[in-house]
């Protein structure tokens, strides 16, 4: 199986309802082709891992490559696992929603808990953690 991350940036402008479109896309799409991960947008930029069997993680990185909405995509990891970080994780399916008094660094945490991979989590994590600083 293979797991790839990438992080790119939104083009300027990028609406509430073209994010939502994104999210929708994606979860169709990622369903369809039997990927599971995980996508973070902070407002300005994109980190997503999506894994599953390499020719369908590749045609939808290329299919993101090719996506005007996107700009900057810099291909941050990209190996072979042999077991789902994200479980059964349908990409963009989880509607979350931050609990009063819970930070979005606090809700990455909760997201990521369960990984078993440190790299991936702490990746994420410091996503998070580097937009609530700014």
């Amino acid at each position: 199986m293979l797991q790839l991350t990438y992080i790119s940036t939104g083009t300027p402008g990028l609406s509430g309802e073209q994010i939502r479109d994104i999210l929708r896309t994606s979860r169709a799409n990622n369903f369809r082709a039997g990927l599971t991960g995980l996508l973070l947008y902070d407002g300005y930029r994109f980190l997503q891992a999506l894994e599953g069997e390499p020719s369908a993680v590749m045609a939808t990185y290329n299919r993101i490559k090719l996506d005007p909405r996107h700009r900057a995509l810099v291909l941050l990891s990209q190996r072979t696992v042999e077991v789902r970080s994200f479980g059964g994780w349908a990409m963009a399916a989880q509607r979350v929603t931050i609990a009063a008094g819970e930070t979005v660094a606090d809700l990455v945490d909760r997201m990521t808990d369960t990984l078993e991979d440190k790299n991936m989590r702490e990746l994420f994590r410091g996503f998070a953690r580097v937009r609530q600083a700014a």
